[in-house]
């Protein structure tokens, strides 16, 4: 398999994922990790010496540098709400992504958990805030199909010294954990593939 972690970060993830994708049945995979913030490549790249099935590259969502069709998997973790551009980021990510491709995106900051709202002003930069219900819509709009939404509680406890910065209270962000993050999951069609009733000629 061909996994892509888009705004991989330190690369923890890409990590993760390459060891799934090395140990799978069908072979060796590699994984791709992209992120706009060249130090985080660097980051990425000088703690995954011992891997040789992971490639860091520098580049943005709003234009991946790869060919079409490439990509069996996406993953997105905590950075989609910061591109601009988000149609643009769903338009490059069917172009790249492979037919019958999964898409998966997870994030912290929406607007059914109202408690990450909080943290909003504190990030000092620009983010889309949107529903669940908006981010189905926005996916099917650009032909993903196989569209869900599932919200990732986060049971790990919190301890009573605990200090944050990021939440009016210690008891919002339990709660804030309690309504879980965001998983989006989509797929691309097979556009080789007719609708029942349709033939290709």
């Amino acid at each position: 398999e061909r996994v892509l972690d888009l705004g991989c970060g330190s690369g923890w993830a890409t990590r993760l994922l390459a060891r799934l994708v090395g140990d799978g049945p069908e072979g060796f995979g590699q994984v791709v990790g992209l992120d706009i913030s060249d130090e985080m490549v660097r980051q990425a790249r000088e703690q995954s010496k011992d891997f040789d099935n992971i490639l860091y590259v520098w580049g943005s969502a709003l234009q991946i540098p790869w060919e079409e069709n490439f990509f069996d998997k996406v993953l997105s973790v905590e950075s989609f709400y910061y591109y601009p551009d988000q149609d643009r980021a769903l338009m490059e990510l069917f172009r790249v992504m492979a037919p019958r491709g999964r898409l998966f995106i997870l994030i912290n900051l929406y607007k059914d958990n109202q408690y990450s709202l909080e943290w909003v002003d504190k990030l000092r930069v620009p983010v889309h805030v949107r529903s669940s219900a908006e981010y189905v819509d926005l996916l099917k709009k650009h032909a993903f199909e196989n569209v869900e939404s599932r919200r990732v509680p986060d049971d790990t406890p919190t301890p009573d010294d605990y200090k944050t910065k990021s939440f009016n209270s210690l008891e919002d962000l339990r709660a804030f954990k309690r309504e879980g993050a965001l998983l989006l999951m989509a797929s691309k069609p097979d556009l080789r593939t007719p609708a029942p009733g349709y033939t290709i000629y």
